[in-house]
């Protein structure tokens, strides 16, 4: 194999250089001259790795941390990213601070290059040997919290989210995510980016975390289901569409450090396609489920997404109010939202729900409800029939207001005989199946009206509701609002508006 390393190594910082101009030129001159010893000693050490043992057992980590080799790349990376910038890279050894030799060689991927090269792969070094540099020198990134979830949406769709981001991204952003761009689809058993090329994620900053790249592992101990921590961000997507949302997966990201995607964390599906030939071949595709924007809707979902986020915040800004109603409105509609999105992410399709949950959803379902069209003035007695009649009072059409209060009724009826130990056996599965259904879509409905509905000041929603019910003010306190919203930003189903 003729990899040219040594002939890269005399060429000098080629690469980086290009990397930093147009910089200042004090600056530029200090960077070029810190790090091209630290690139140079790298691709040294490439070079070597075509002489040492192929065995997978003698080029370990801990195997290549010990060749005398290794020295001069330690070395080198202290002089280029002294401890006073770059605290995370160094540990404690024999009482001084040096490099961690695991942060260089597993956390940046070097290590795996060193074993490409040693087993004969031809590897581009060069680009090696400049992410090895930027892995060292570059600022710490943020960490942050990406969610994989189903669905299909355009290439290139970027969507705020308050302070969450909906993005879709091709195969090649996804590489340079990581921290050895050029090793991805040179290594067996490695994740095949094409997979989540054009997949959905929400990502965010995590404020709770630093950038730690001592290898040492993190534990999640914040409690909650990923769909209930993330509620702010997943609300307004499951309430623009009836289609089901879901979170695959969660990631923690470090651009450019850390892309820690897992291929047994992607759900795939075999699809069959036929070649030019007419012969059959099985190629493993994304599940994306059935909620898909289409590049027309896209601008809706952003107009939809920014209302439904600003009356988000509106209502949450109430948390940190003197007053109480603000605050508890503000934990009621986190409560709701936990609720319902637990529900979604337990409904696996439209008439797909594990038979063990089937019941409990209506307490999820109920639960968002009662959060929702409660009032702090409501005595105990007749809490059903005052949440029936004022989500049925948030629907315009009578027809659409009857089909309401049944099917509340017949939730809280299941509910009820589920808490006292009754399990549903009168009814067919699939008909269990399709009330679900029909309450999951109208418990959504319920929830995007009250947000479009509710004061943000001291004033409570349910005498407005109550009156409403009762024949008086609907006009103007209900219809009006409603009809402006869903003219100005609709959502894909608008349920008899």
């Amino acid at each position: 194999m003729q990899n040219n390393v040594g002939t890269a190594a005399q060429a000098g910082s080629c690469g980086l250089v290009l990397g930093l101009a147009g910089g200042e030129g004090a600056l530029f001159s200090y960077r070029m001259e810190d790090t091209s010893p630290l690139r140079q000693a790298v691709l040294a050490w490439l070079e070597q790795a075509r002489d040492l043992p192929s065995i997978p057992q003698a080029i370990t980590d801990v195997a290549l941390s010990t060749q005398p080799e290794f020295d001069a790349v330690i070395n080198a990376v202290a002089g280029a990213a002294p401890k006073s910038e770059h605290r995370d890279l160094y540990g404690k050894a024999e009482d001084d601070w040096a490099p961690r030799w695991s942060t260089l060689l597993s956390g940046s991927g070097l290590g795996d290059a060193t074993r490409l090269v040693a087993q004969g792969a031809t590897v581009p070094v060069e680009e090696v040997a400049d992410s090895f540099v930027a892995f060292c020198t570059a600022p710490a990134p943020a960490v942050e919290d990406w969610l994989l979830l189903t669905g299909d949406l355009p290439e290139g769709a970027r969507i705020p989210l308050g302070r969450y981001t909906l993005q879709t991204f091709t195969a090649d952003e996804l590489r340079q995510m990581g921290p050895m761009p050029a090793l991805y689809g040179l290594q067996p058993g490695g994740l095949d980016l094409r997979l989540l090329a054009g997949a959905p994620f929400v990502h965010a900053p995590d404020p709770d975390r630093a950038s730690d790249r001592s290898g040492a592992p993190w534990f999640d101990f914040t409690g909650p289901r990923p769909e209930a921590r993330h509620w702010r961000a997943l609300l307004p997507l499951i309430l623009w569409s009836p289609e089901l949302l879901h979170v695959d997966a969660v990631f923690d990201v470090e651009r450019g450090r850390e892309f820690g995607l897992h291929p047994n964390h992607v759900p795939t599906t075999l699809q069959i396609y036929e070649d030019h030939d007419g012969r059959q071949e099985e190629v493993e595709v994304r599940e994306t489920g059935t909620f898909h924007v289409t590049q027309a809707q896209l601008p809706r979902l952003q107009a939809f997404c920014s209302a439904v986020t600003a009356k988000i915040d509106a209502v949450m800004d109430g948390a940190t109010s003197s007053r109480r109603l603000p605050r508890r409105r503000a934990l009621r509609l986190e409560r709701a939202a936990r609720h319902l999105l637990q529900a979604h992410q337990r409904t696996h399709s439209d008439y797909g729900v594990w038979e063990q949950e089937a019941d409990e959803l209506h307490l999820d379902y109920v639960i968002t409800l009662e959060a929702l069209m409660a009032s702090p003035d409501d005595k105990h007695e007749g809490v059903s029939e005052r949440i029936r009649s004022r989500a049925a009072a948030l629907f315009l059409t009578p027809s659409l207001r009857q089909q309401v209060e049944t099917i509340v009724q017949e939730a809280y009826s299941a509910r009820s005989k589920y808490v006292h130990g009754d399990v549903l056996k009168d009814q067919e599965e699939s008909e269990k199946l399709a009330a679900l259904r029909d309450l999951r879509l109208i418990v959504r409905q319920v929830v995007l009206r009250w947000l479009v509905l509710t004061p943000c000041d001291t004033e409570d929603l349910a005498p407005l509701l109550d009156a409403a019910a009762a024949g008086t003010g609907r006009e103007r306190a209900i219809d009006e609002p409603l009809r402006a919203f869903f003219r100005a930003t609709p959502p894909q189903d608008r349920l008899g508006l």
